[in-house]
């Protein structure tokens, strides 16, 4: 017969992310967003040749930034929440505040100007057609 202390040991631990501010444990307030790149530059920032990163987006248009995401935060100590860069190395979590940039490299954020792929002329007229496609 197992002891309960056996079974709780089963349980996922707790990820050692901390404020980069106070170093105090940081609660997540979001899932994670994962990160891909579509430009040879974001993999050669990243350690990889630049040959071998040109190589890469030459096979594929986007690709996985592995161990990377983007991810909301409330730090006890700041009283608010913030979205970090969270970089995972050899079990060790490296966080940093989530720039612009890296929004547009997020899997699954929503546009806030609309999907960029809509023309202006669908965006506007999507806008005009109410519930059951009445005109509002």
């Amino acid at each position: 017969m197992h002891k309960r202390c056996d079974r709780n040991r089963k349980r996922s631990k707790r990820r050692a992310i901390y404020c980069p501010t106070h170093q105090c444990y940081l609660n997540s307030m979001s899932q994670k967003y994962p990160l891909f790149a579509d430009r040879a530059e974001q993999l050669h920032q990243r350690g990889i040749s630049r040959q071998k990163a040109l190589m890469l987006m030459a096979k594929k248009t986007a690709i996985s930034l592995d161990c990377e995401w983007l991810e909301a935060f409330w730090c006890e100590q700041c009283n608010e929440s913030k979205w970090y860069h969270v970089k995972k190395q050899a079990c060790i979590y490296h966080v940093s505040v989530a720039s612009p940039e890296l929004w547009r490299q997020a899997v699954g954020v929503i546009h806030l100007e609309g999907n960029p792929s809509v023309g202006e002329f669908t965006r506007r007229h999507a806008r005009k057609v109410g519930y059951n496609g009445k005109d509002l």
